[in-house]
């Protein structure tokens, strides 16, 4: 992924990948997050059609991870499902397989502990299906009260609770999109940390510096750099973010993932804890 670009796949970034996967299996899928987790981008209809021509190239299975679609923060941005631009692009992608997957426990709902969810298949064959369906059969079901909570996702209230739920949804948003703003906002205006415009989902995937001594420290250690940064982190301030390591990152960058979504007051606390112990650290180790 191109972070200079706000994180969205290259194809020249795919076929390396593809190719440098075929010497270790033989590649089936391609998995996308979109919206992005860990990156927090909206991946633009351009750059999906030029996701799904890479895998109709090389006969790949699409899954696409739209859990976030509610979740779109930018003024300008919109989200366009995979299957809406594969559909758009005629009869000679009628073949290509795509798996769509949404879930409650993410978006505006963020019932976790309901933990429903659906997947759409487009373009499958026949007899997949059958043998997927025969997969799930064996294996137990959602709970109830995870599959009511789907029902009402897919199909909002109407009547007299259409209006408490469009006000309720709305709050949910602007509230998470304001925290979104004042995230990017306060980690750009820390010495040493990058980030890009939260477009979506609920994470922010900063680029950090970090010291060479403190590198070499944590090479001694035989942890990653960006996983030392974390744990001292941690120790110091109590607040605990994911290493970019995790996720795989481009060499010689180091990040971290935070969620936007402590309360608005914990927040304002988490960025000022995390700015001062950034510039701290820096000192301590510069």
């Amino acid at each position: 992924m191109d972070e200079h670009n706000n994180w969205t796949l290259n194809p020249e970034e795919l076929e390396r990948a593809y190719d440098e996967a075929k010497s270790r299996c033989v590649p089936k899928a391609i998995c996308v997050i979109n919206p992005g987790n860990p990156t927090g981008q909206n991946i633009p209809p351009e750059n999906i059609v030029d996701i799904i021509k890479f895998a109709h190239k090389h006969d790949l299975l699409i899954m696409a991870d739209e859990v976030y679609q509610t979740n779109i923060w930018g003024d300008d941005d919109q989200f366009v499902s995979f299957k809406k631009v594969l559909r758009s692009l005629g009869p000679e992608y009628d073949s290509q397989p795509l798996a769509s997957f949404h879930s409650v426990s993410k978006g505006f709902m963020g019932e976790c502990g309901l933990r429903g969810g659906y997947c759409e298949m487009t373009n499958f064959d026949p007899e997949v299906k059958v043998m997927l369906q025969k997969l799930i059969s064996a294996s137990l079901c959602s709970s109830t009260s995870g599959q009511v909570a789907i029902s009402c996702m897919v199909k909002a209230p109407s009547g007299d609770a259409a209006e408490l739920y469009k006000s309720e949804t709305e709050g949910v948003l602007a509230s998470l999109k304001e925290r979104s703003i004042l995230v990017h906002e306060k980690l750009n205006e820390i010495p040493g940390i990058v980030c890009n415009n939260l477009q979506g989902a609920m994470y922010a995937f900063p680029r950090i510096e970090i010291p060479k001594k403190a590198i070499e420290l944590a090479e001694s250690k035989g942890v990653t750099p960006d996983f030392f940064y974390c744990l001292e982190l941690l120790e110091n301030t109590g607040i605990c973010v994911v290493p970019g390591s995790g996720f795989w990152q481009y060499p010689g960058t180091f990040h971290f993932r935070m969620t936007i979504l402590p309360p608005m007051e914990q927040l304002v606390v988490f960025l000022e804890k995390l700015a001062k112990f950034h510039v701290e650290f820096r000192e301590k180790y510069g």
